[in-house]
């Protein structure tokens, strides 16, 4: 039996999750002398490097002074909890991440109060503490207290802290002591860290995550919890209803460095990947076929958000994006649906159309930024909070919000939360900073951070997670102005544009392609108004006072895909294209749209 540690990295978003692996795999020397490592090599996909953010955990492995470390890295992100949950599973103890000036964070409790539960004992690291007006005496009693909320065992409550800088590669035990290297963390997890436990008896296993290789098909994931698995043995699969069905193994992969090496045995406590399995899902077992004992299935929090997903049926359907059909969107909402835990699909009247429900708007919007890049054409509606009924009573998804902002503009903040029905629960200064705590309805999140960070100049830091349904709070004011919408199809003209700019802001450049019924703007006031950008100058050889007057036009505003999606009302679309994000009503007819409204 190998000496090995199992080790999840768990942290709020930011707080230097990956940067700290990238150090523990120079550390374990994974790359040659004359290798250039780069940097963040575990955010390997496009859409992990541009946003700087995990979105899908993934393994590692590395020695240590003798001692195999298996190191999983896991997203900050409430929002893919359901991948935080799965992989707790497969750890022996936590590296808790903390930054040493904002100290715990939401996502600190909630991904800590996983672990804890699953009786994992942490070792805290409070990282950057090369900040200029840093904390972290401060910020390591903060995380005794959250460990003491969160009902910690004592012996989980006797935990270790580390101290350093990741990006500098050093740690030590006590942050006024800067080290050289960051071998006081490594050989922590070393002592700190327990062994797994070998548990003798039949084999068993639960698969707690998916790979797929286009040559072998699925790979199932997991940590042998007792026994051992052998290539070519016979096993049993148990799915989460009790259903069996009875295959074997064709190959055992166990992670090595980045990648995987083929063994024949892995013992209990090894974390491995199965080829060769036809059909499974996450949170089935692996179990003996004569005496099956399987595990208990992973339990996944409950989805707060839908989307409708509907195909593109706009004018400009086609031209960019090569999979438009409803058959494309639906096979890969399956393939989604296999790997995605916290996702749910269900199908609605239409043919065309599925409502996607999910953990909140960037879960479903990097599903949406992910489609699009492989070539899909969609549509999707505006997002909506999903409604329980308890005891004969309507109730939300609540969630607890947190704003660091400047003292100045603390008041404009506390104004706009509470509009949205937000109640303020606490608020503590830090240097010339304010940290706000809020409770407030999962609705009156969606659209909130654009109005935030327009009062506050841009410098508020936001960051939010769900609780618990409540009761239903009442009616929340929504986007006040209406919408610009374009007349007719053609190209937009300089000279239109800029005779319309008192009527609102527009999202559209002069020269760009619009069809009727397309949203091109934001109206001054309440109400939709339908406007002709499409008009071009008349030309005439008659001088005129006034003809030729300079065009200036003010830059278009540009959404990102969650500041769309935020962005529409309940009759809008937005259409998303491998290029392109556009806003458009759905009912693209203005006499339809009336005769609906006098509906």
């Amino acid at each position: 039996m190998q000496n090995i540690r199992n080790i999840a990295i768990i942290a709020h978003v930011d707080h230097g999750k990956t940067t700290l692996v990238d150090k523990m795999l120079m550390a374990g020397k994974l790359f040659k002398e004359h290798q250039h490592a780069g940097e963040l090599v575990m955010d390997n996909n496009d859409l992990e490097r541009e946003r700087g953010i995990t979105i899908l955990s993934k393994n590692v492995s590395i020695t240590w002074k003798g001692t195999k470390i298996n190191i999983i890295d896991t997203p900050g992100h409430s929002d893919f909890g359901g991948e935080v949950e799965r992989v707790l599973n497969m750890a022996d103890g936590v590296l808790l991440l903390v930054d040493a000036f904002e100290g715990p964070m939401p996502q600190t409790r909630f991904v800590l109060q996983k672990a804890l539960a699953i009786g994992l004992k942490p070792i805290v690291v409070i990282n950057k503490v090369d900040k200029p007006n840093c904390r972290p005496e401060e910020v390591q009693e903060a995380v005794f207290d959250l460990m003491f909320n969160l009902e910690a065992t004592e012996h989980q409550l006797d935990f270790i802290t580390v101290y350093g800088s990741a990006r500098d590669s050093w740690m030590s035990n006590d942050w006024k002591e800067q080290t050289s290297d960051i071998s006081v963390l490594m050989d922590a997890i070393v002592e700190h860290i327990p062994a797994p436990k070998v548990n003798e008896g039949t084999p068993q296993m639960l698969i707690t995550s998916l790979d797929y290789s286009s040559y072998v098909g699925r790979i199932a994931i997991g940590r042998v919890h007792r026994g051992v698995l052998k290539t070519g043995m016979e096993i049993a699969l148990v799915d989460r209803h009790g259903g069996m069905y009875k295959t074997r193994i064709k190959e055992l992969n166990i992670f090595d460095g980045l990648g995987r090496t083929k063994t024949d045995t892995v013992a209990a406590g090894e974390l491995c990947a199965i080829i060769g399995l036809d059909r499974f899902d996450i949170g089935d077992s692996v179990c003996d076929p004569e005496n099956p004992e399987p595990l208990d299935p992973i339990a996944i929090d409950e989805p707060t958000m839908s989307m409708l997903f509907t195909i593109n049926n706009s004018p400009f359907f086609g031209k960019e994006g090569k999979l438009v059909t409803s058959r494309h969107i639906k096979d890969r909402l399956d393939k989604e649906l296999e790997k995605n835990l916290a996702l749910r699909v269900e199908a609605t009247d239409s043919a065309d159309a599925w409502n996607v429900y999910g953990r909140g708007v960037l879960h479903l919007s990097v599903l949406i930024e992910t489609m699009r890049r492989e070539g899909y054409e969609l549509q999707v509606g505006q997002p909506r909070v999903i409604i329980k009924e308890v005891a004969g009573e309507k109730h939300e998804p609540v969630e607890e919000l947190t704003i660091d902002l400047p003292d100045e503009v603390s008041g404009r903040a506390i104004e706009l939360v509470t509009q949205r029905k937000g109640e303020l629960r606490g608020m503590e200064r830090k240097g010339d900073r304010v940290h706000l705590e809020f409770i407030i309805p999962s609705r009156g999140i969606i659209g909130l951070r654009n109005s935030i960070l327009t009062a506050t100049a841009g410098e508020a830091v936001m960051a939010h997670r769900f609780i618990e349904f409540q009761p239903w709070r009442g009616h929340i004011e929504k986007r006040q102005n209406g919408s610009l919408i374009s007349m007719e199809a053609g190209t937009a003209f300089a000279y239109a544009i800029d005779k319309l700019q008192d009527r609102g802001k527009f999202f559209i450049s002069p020269q760009e392609e619009v069809y009727m019924g397309q949203v091109i703007g934001e109206n001054n006031r309440e109400g939709d108004l339908v406007i002709n950008v499409t008009k071009s100058k008349k030309l005439t050889n008659m001088r005129a006072s006034g003809s030729d007057d300079k065009v200036r036009i003010v830059t278009p505003i540009t959404f990102s895909l969650e500041e769309a999606l935020e962005y529409i009302q309940g009759d809008e679309y937005v259409e998303v294209t491998p290029k392109s994000i556009r806003l458009r009503k759905i009912l693209l007819q203005e006499h339809e749209r009336k005769r609906l409204s006098k509906q």
